[in-house]
């Protein structure tokens, strides 16, 4: 696995020397790519013009989102997994690659989600390069099915789908800003401070809902939920599991078919990211509507991740509301 991500990095390298090679020995990422000692961090951030602005590479749309809301116009993102493609899924290739190779600063999300980060961060060999994995400090929710521990790993990812994840996250990422570039601590800080703010608005805001709910359950096609239903004291019953794969067999189906009777589910959650087909399929057997629910994992339907968290509350709400 190492030697496949050196491979990947070193051809990475490849192609960002073919475009540097116009751009002169004086440029700091051209110095790296070629081999020369890279300068400490200090006085990296002595050389920093009024205007420059810290390269950071990260894995998907919500660390994008986070980054963004705590750098504002001090940072320039690259993402490396598109738009469109499932991060479960996710094998990088050496173009993926091309930004982490000169970036400053790089910010995976981490308890198995990106399984390659590790190994590119050792084959990059950038002495100076930041590693942000965002969850650090979190409590994780452990995986029990031997299968996807064996295959995935021990712990459910989506930590970025609940609030009280996602403050550790920016803060974390705010950290590791500050460390790349001291010399805006202040302004990283009021920004992070003013996220985590709204953050925790949305909170209080849902939190009161929910513990007035009669109905704490509901459906979904991926059980992508767990630390969102761990902030509200919810509970999700899904079709495919955490790790978006599979289709449930005929009985775990009519198990399903017979909760949502039992418990007059009116709404069958669905993800983009996800097939919704069993979903809807689902929803036709027991009379129930197919809502759609972000995953946040690409940038879905152009909207912030404040915005999307808020659609997913307020939808999952209306559905424990909701009288058959």
């Amino acid at each position: 696995m190492f030697k496949r991500y050196t491979a990947l990095l070193l051809s990475a390298a490849a192609v960002m020397s073919v475009g540097l090679s116009a751009c002169g020995s004086n440029n700091p990422a051209s110095a790296e790519a070629s081999g020369a000692a890279p300068a400490s961090s200090t006085a990296a951030e002595e050389s920093k013009g009024p205007d420059s602005k810290i390269k950071v590479s990260v894995t998907f749309n919500a660390m994008k989102e986070f980054t963004e809301a705590v750098g504002k116009d001090k940072v320039d993102v690259a993402t490396i997994i598109p738009d469109g493609t499932e991060p479960h899924d996710f094998e990088p290739k050496a173009q993926d690659l091309v930004a982490l190779s000169t970036a400053q600063v790089f910010v995976y999300s981490g308890l198995g989600m990106e399984a390659w980060a590790e190994d590119a961060v050792k084959s990059a060999n950038s002495p100076n390069l930041i590693t942000v994995e965002a969850s650090k400090g979190a409590d994780p929710i452990k995986n029990t099915d031997p299968e996807e521990i064996e295959e995935h790993g021990q712990y459910d990812p989506h930590i970025w789908l609940s609030l009280k994840g996602a403050e550790i996250e920016v803060k974390n990422i705010k950290d590791a800003l500050v460390k790349a570039d001291g010399a805006n601590q202040q302004y990283y800080e009021k920004n992070c401070d003013d996220f985590v703010s709204k953050l925790e608005n949305l909170y209080t805001e849902y939190n009161k809902k929910f513990q007035s709910a009669e109905k704490k359950s509901f459906v979904t096609g991926h059980a992508a939920f767990g630390y969102l239903c761990r902030d509200f004291g919810l509970e999700q019953n899904s079709v495919e599991d955490v790790f978006a794969e599979g289709e449930p067999s005929a009985q775990q189906l009519t198990e399903l078919v017979k909760y949502c009777k039992d418990n007059k589910v009116t709404t069958i959650f669905a993800e983009e990211m996800a097939s919704p087909d069993v979903s809807k399929t689902l929803a036709k057997e027991v009379g129930a509507n197919v809502e759609t629910i972000y995953t946040i994992e690409g940038g879905e339907d152009s909207k912030t991740y404040l915005e999307r968290v808020e659609s997913n509350l307020s939808k999952i709400y209306a559905s424990l509301e909701s009288k058959a």
